[in-house]
């Protein structure tokens, strides 16, 4: 029976005859068809998968060589675009809307041969902490499916959860990788700002937004960082800096690092008692091996939540313009054809509440009696924090915090208490908007049977040393 741990020992069975890639396809292909109450797949793409598993099978027997994701079966979220394919962002305003072009990071799996096998469900164009805000129904956690797999990228974190896929591709506009990868008890990847190409992923805030992994280990997020990062000419913002072999640069002998932690976060009113006690344990025993561990004062993190919705829900209510249902999209049935009457219904039957929520939000922080109260003041904080970040990085190589104040809660908890959803990303958006690599790592079990996660941030471009932490505290 075809069984899954790496993408290195799945390459070595292929090369040894023990499977085929086809085996491989048809193995996830009945795990996605036996799981489906958790709604973590729109669409499957089962005859292209086996069609291309049969190809590579082919390639690989006649000698040639293997790609370096060759056969690995890879989901992406449903706001990255693959050509021919619906790309909806979990919204019915682009139900059945098709991409024409690849996203980048799509050119780049298919080049290192893997097989894409569906687009994963999420919260509505991103928004969300939870993945009760898709067009499509609610993504169940797969260790207890009355729970939540946190958002955006919920059906991408339940899919590597659930052994419904080897990797997934989601979103990180504030957390929306870390905090779902928490949640599921899997690795999370966010890089750096610009360390992979936004092109050809759906926008929700473009100064946050990125591109981020999910995994079983810290070995498959480092190949797949390694295979989709780097320059592109589509996108302006991407970073030009030469991507280093994280595969390789992984593996190196243990060492002592020099780790600092925000005091505040860990002494957070909102932080589950076990949890921070458990980190805190953690922390002692680092510094029991040698490493330095210390407290560092943070009296902005109360100002993190604020600034960062001001932020990116202005970002939105720009990016979402374009959503007008003239050039491509849903158009809402109208007696008359009265333009502005058309735009009205047509957004809003077409947005679901937490977007309208949100650039009504953003619309508002921009207009003209409000700018400098509220977006030019954001825009300060989050200069402050870049300077903290810089601070820090001076003399530690890495942040380790909380990913999440809580672990998974049950579907429809929080769905009245908008105060209370958007806290769940008190820990995770500070990395987005100072544009720090983070990953969360999945390191403890709380009482309630719940897995839980480490947060790790280094410094702009530092992934490599933010890996090797993360697979030495894995190992």
């Amino acid at each position: 029976m075809f069984r899954f741990s790496s993408i290195k020992d799945y390459h070595t069975t292929l090369q040894n005859g023990q499977t085929t890639c086809v085996e491989a396809v048809h193995f996830y292909l009945s795990a996605i068809k036996e799981k489906p109450q958790l709604n973590a797949f729109l669409e499957v793409f089962e005859e292209e998968a086996i069609c291309e598993a049969e190809r590579l099978d082919a390639k690989r027997i006649s000698g040639a060589p293997m790609g370096k994701l060759h056969g690995v079966i890879v989901g992406i979220k449903d706001v990255i675009c693959y050509k021919g394919h619906v790309v909806s962002a979990g919204s019915k305003i682009l139900e059945n809307f098709k991409s024409i072009y690849h996203a980048t990071v799509v050119e780049k799996l298919l080049q290192e041969e893997a097989i894409i096998i569906g687009r994963q469900n999420c919260d509505e164009f991103a928004m969300g902490s939870s993945n009760e805000n898709s067009a499509f129904g609610a993504v169940r956690n797969a260790l207890d499916e009355s729970r939540v797999p946190g958002g955006s990228s919920g059906g991408s974190a339940v899919s590597v959860q659930a052994g419904l896929t080897m990797i997934s591709l989601g979103s990180d506009t504030g957390g929306s990788v870390r905090q779902p990868a928490d949640f599921c008890g899997v690795v999370g990847l966010k890089p750096s700002y610009g360390r992979i190409s936004r092109y050809g992923l759906i926008a929700y805030a473009s100064s946050f937004d990125q591109i981020g992994i999910f995994s079983k280990t810290v070995d498959d997020a480092a190949l797949c960082l390694e295979v989709i990062s780097g320059a592109d000419d589509f996108d302006s913002t991407v970073s030009e800096k030469p991507v280093p072999t994280y595969s390789t640069e992984l593996k190196v002998a243990p060492r002592k690092y020099r780790i600092a932690y925000f005091k505040q976060a860990l002494e957070h009113p909102g932080l589950d008692p076990e949890m921070g006690a458990a980190i805190m344990e953690l922390i002692e025993q680092l510094r029991q091996e040698g490493h330095i561990v210390d407290p560092i004062e943070f009296d902005l993190l109360n100002h993190i939540v604020p600034t960062y919705y001001v932020l990116t829900t202005a970002e939105a209510s720009s990016n979402f313009s374009r959503f007008d249902a003239v050039r491509f999209g849903y158009r809402a049935p109208l007696i008359n054809s009265d333009l502005n009457d058309m735009y009205k219904a047509s957004r809003s039957t077409g947005f679901g509440k937490e977007v309208q929520r949100r650039i009504m939000l953003g619309t508002f922080v921009l207009s003209a009696g409000y700018f400098d109260a509220y977006f030019t003041k954001a825009q300060q904080v989050r200069r402050i924090l870049f300077n903290k970040s810089v601070d820090v990085f001076g003399k530690y190589e890495a942040i380790i915090s909380p990913t999440v104040p809580s672990t998974a809660f049950k579907i429809g908890e929080k769905s009245d208490d908008q105060v209370a959803m958007f806290l769940a990303d008190i820990y995770t958006v500070f990395a987005n908007l100072v544009g720090i690599p983070a990953i969360s790592i999945p390191l403890f079990t709380h009482s309630n049977g719940l897995p839980f996660g480490l947060q790790i941030m280094t410094n702009h471009f530092e992934e490599t040393t933010m890996l090797q932490l993360s697979d030495q505290l894995m190992s």
